[in-house]
């Protein structure tokens, strides 16, 4: 029996796949795996029986990923099962950025009271005109899950566009409309648009990317999109933007204290993925791949470690090792089996920066001391056994 721990409301379409093998608890010391969404798991003191944590969304900054990956903690997000919602909501966002609806809005509230309104808005409703977007060009910084769909629809609606990612895979590269102009620098690609939505994740190498240089290779009047993270553009530098004109208006799901405050921009509460169908389609994407991890070791979409699929274990034994990638691991395991007269009936080994994870399945049982054995060969940190 597994029992598994919801640090936050998981939707009841992910918990139903959950099978009899399974058992929701109230005290994560004794759970093996753990259901998030937005909880943060920082200061949280992990137990040793914690298995694995799936995040149902894309972001993992609520989850401490070196301490899971140190103790073997299996740590899964679900790329792309929100796609459609971000994706609907950006969409949204072009038209807001395209036409003063925002204003347009605050406009009539703020006249409500008044019984002529139907007349003075004729006069009213010019400081709110804007531009249709069909014809216009769109540049897409990221061509993942949400940049494609992105791209794609926005071919649909009549605009032009170009696509930025140095680092776009083949399985996104076919889902990619060919009516798509791609672009290998990104530079290149804004001083084209007239519209800009970003769609990279957030790294180091990423952060503030959308930065004063960039900006200033925009047209004037550009219009920016900000779907990803809030940290991606330098806050300082687009506000400068915004005063001198060279962007139009910001919008951007991920406001912060500086953002929130500055003229031509429209915020929204981090709505993205704040869709029935998206929270479903997360929790069901991060339940199967807990289970599957639980029973049989196989991990996909990782974050801390690398993906690996031995399929499922129909019976015998899998043995689970974690262990630092350095050379002769591979030799070590073997030696050890060996040596008591444990025959390897399928091994897959992979590695992910300085961590390294193997998949051993055997015919026969093997008992504490083989483990012991296992857990004594050095960088190994962490050994689990699975028997059907």
């Amino acid at each position: 029996m597994y029992k598994i721990k919801c640090l936050n409301p998981i939707s009841q379409y992910g918990l139903n796949l959950l099978t009899d093998k399974y058992e929701i608890t109230d005290d994560i010391n004794e759970a093996a795996g753990v259901l998030v969404r937005s909880a943060a798991m920082h200061d949280m003191e992990l137990p040793e029986g914690l298995e694995a944590v799936a995040r149902a969304g894309a972001g993992v900054n609520n989850i401490p990923l070196e301490k899971c990956a140190e103790k073997g903690i299996v740590v899964f997000n679900t790329p792309g099962a929100n796609a459609n919602g971000v994706k609907e909501l950006v969409v949204a966002g072009l038209f807001l950025g395209a036409r003063d609806i925002a204003g347009g809005i605050s406009w009539v509230k703020e006249n409500a009271s008044d019984p002529a309104i139907g007349k003075t808005m004729e006069k009213a409703k010019k400081a709110f005109a804007g531009n249709e977007i069909m014809g216009k060009t769109l540049g897409v910084a990221g061509l993942g899950a949400i940049g494609i769909r992105v791209a794609n629809v926005a071919i649909e609606l009549g605009m032009k566009v170009i696509g930025y990612d140095p680092y776009i895979n083949v399985q996104s590269a076919l889902h990619l409309s060919t009516h798509v102009q791609v672009c290998d620098n990104l530079e290149d690609m804004v001083s084209k648009c007239d519209y800009v939505s970003i769609h990279v994740p957030l790294l180091d190498s990423t952060k503030g990317m959308i930065n004063k240089d960039v900006m200033d290779k925009m047209k004037d009047g550009v219009v920016i999109l900000n779907f990803a993270r809030d940290l991606l553009v330098n806050d300082d530098d687009l506000e400068a933007a915004i005063e001198s004109g060279k962007v139009k208006r910001y919008i951007t799901d991920f406001p912060n204290a500086k953002t929130a405050n500055m003229k031509n921009v429209v915020a929204m509460p981090h709505l993205g993925a704040s869709t029935e169908e998206s929270e479903d389609n997360c929790a069901m994407m991060a339940v199967r791949e807990m289970m599957d991890y639980l029973e049989n070791g196989n991990i996909k979409n990782s974050v801390n470690y690398p993906n690996l699929n031995a399929g499922p274990l129909k019976n015998g034994v899998r043995i689970c090792i974690f262990n630092s990638n350095v050379p002769n691991m591979i030799g070590q395991f073997a030696g050890v089996l060996a040596a008591n007269n444990i025959n390897i009936s399928s091994m897959g080994n992979v590695s992910k920066g300085n961590l390294a994870y193997t998949l051993i399945d055997t015919d026969q049982d093997i008992d504490d001391a083989i483990i012991e054995k296992l857990m004594a060969i050095p960088e190994v940190f962490k050994v689990r056994v699975i028997r059907k």
